[in-house]
């Protein structure tokens, strides 16, 4: 409609000219995309809980570099779930994984005291030569 066309700028006027001359020679675009190959493959939905998220500290950095990496796991987690939720994800199998329970601190604001939450880590130990990119978005 003439009405709307006051409120397009030139240039939108000018392209909508050269468009169809332009359009004539058709490239195919799906030829010239790249298509990265990913390997997709779907997680347990048993082992989606147990990883929590890696555990980002001085320490754990250096245990990295040794070849061991830290992770906060769920409270009610095991070992074996663990090791099966490290090859499900990361595609390696820990050689040695190691739990701890961790206190939650008793804690005062005031008069009110309360306690800080307890949560387990998990110390991976991949085999000599292994490597996985846990620290890559941090």
């Amino acid at each position: 409609m003439a009405f709307f066309d006051r409120f397009k700028s030139k240039k939108e006027k000018e392209l909508k000219g050269e468009a169809p001359a332009s359009s004539s020679p058709k490239v195919k675009e799906t030829a010239t995309k790249k298509e990265s190959k990913k390997k997709s493959f779907a997680i347990p939905i048993e082992l989606t809980h147990i990883l929590v998220k890696p555990l980002v500290t001085e320490k754990a950095a250096h245990l990295a570099s040794l070849g061991q990496y830290c992770f906060v796991v769920s409270s009610d987690s095991t070992r074996i779930q663990v090791r099966a939720a490290v090859k499900a994800i990361y595609g390696v199998t820990p050689s040695e994984v190691n739990i701890q329970r961790v206190r939650g601190k008793v804690v005062r604001f005031g008069r009110m005291s309360g306690q800080r939450r307890a949560w387990k880590k998990a110390i991976v130990t991949l085999p000599p030569g292994k490597k996985i990119d846990v620290y890559e978005g941090v």
